[in-house]
Formats: C-alpha cells, sequence, structure tokens
C-alpha cells in the first residue's frame, strides 16, 4: 500500500510541470491589435490567430467606424454602420 502511494505522488509530482507547460501554449481568445497612423487617421486591425476579421478606423475630426469582413474572402470589407444588404446564401436541407 505504502509503495502504491509513493508511485502516485512520484507520477502527479512527474506530470506537473506538462501540464502546466501544456496551458501556457494555448491559444488566447483575447484579439491582437495592430495600431498605426495613416495620415490624418489612427487605423487598429484587429487579428484572432492571424486571422483579420475588423479594422477601426478613428478620422482626426469625425466619427470612428469599423470595416468588417462581407463575405470571408481577402480584402472585401464593408462598413459596419452602412452595410448593404447581404443575404446569407447558407445551404440548410438539400432534397
Amino acid at each position: 500500500m505504502r509503495t502504491a502511494k509513493c508511485l502516485l505522488l512520484s507520477s502527479l509530482l512527474l506530470l506537473g510541470p506538462l501540464t502546466i507547460q501544456a496551458q501556457d501554449e494555448a491559444p488566447s481568445a483575447d484579439p491582437d491589435v495592430t495600431i498605426r497612423q495613416e495620415g490624418d487617421r489612427t487605423i487598429e486591425e484587429y487579428r484572432v490567430n492571424g486571422f483579420l476579421y475588423a479594422i477601426k478606423v478613428t478620422p482626426k475630426n469625425g466619427k470612428p467606424y469599423f470595416l468588417v469582413r462581407a463575405d470571408g474572402s481577402d480584402g472585401n470589407f464593408i462598413r459596419a454602420d452602412q452595410p448593404d444588404m447581404l443575404i446569407p446564401a447558407w445551404e440548410i436541407f438539400r432534397w
């Protein structure tokens, strides 16, 4: 019985650093924000795992606005406050 407790304790001590290392490598849900100046505007790019999903544009004189992806393709962004009517093209059922 005593050897079983010793083996259990030693295995827990050996596996402890491995679980801590695995937690450190987990991907973060927080977005990476890149801020840059472009003329008289401040541009903030929001990325998750390297995927650019939104851009916030803050002009020197005026209200800030967001550009969001229109259909998932690269470079196709629309203003979030003035979107065109986008119709979802999801296939729900197929006969």
